[in-house]
């Protein structure tokens, strides 16, 4: 793997690219020599678009490793949840075939190698509850917040 970090509204985010695509993004700053690849200086692009408004659906390919079958099918069906949209943990269980099993959406996305990408921020409790996420709820808070906005905004355009 080779890593890069991006400086971004949420902090220093992590990247690391293998040869099929994008493998991981983490929060903070990755302990590991930095490297230029144009996979990596591609995502990188699109995050700075995406946090600047401009871009809504990331085109990196990406390299999805590990992961239980119920995992894969988790983090599948995130990045089919839409830009500015929200999903709760149950919904998302329901779609995955195991209407029961909201915890273990949500313990899916606590384990989901490529945060903000694959975008488990839009997976939320019932009600629209504001609970669990790996960078913390400010961090969700945000980046729903912006898509939200950008959203309203494109849709009033």
């Amino acid at each position: 793997m080779r890593w890069s970090v991006v400086d971004s509204p949420i902090g220093d985010l992590s990247l690391a690219v293998d040869e099929a695509g994008l493998c991981r993004l983490h929060f903070g700053r990755a302990d590991r020599p930095l490297e230029t690849d144009p996979l990596l200086t591609e995502t990188q692009e699109q995050l700075k678009a995406y946090f600047a408004g401009e871009l809504q659906e990331f085109t990196v390919p990406l390299s999805v490793r590990g992961g239980s079958e119920f995992e894969r099918a988790v983090w599948a069906q995130l990045c089919r949840i839409p830009y500015g949209e929200m999903q709760t943990y149950g919904e998302v269980a329901k779609i995955v075939g195991d209407v029961g099993a909201a915890r273990a959406v949500g313990t899916a996305c606590n384990r989901n190698p490529i945060a903000v990408v694959m975008p488990c921020h839009r997976v939320v409790g019932a009600g629209g509850k504001m609970v669990g996420f790996g960078g913390g709820i400010p961090l969700k808070r945000h980046l729903l917040e912006l898509e939200a906005r950008i959203a309203l905004e494109t849709l009033w355009t």
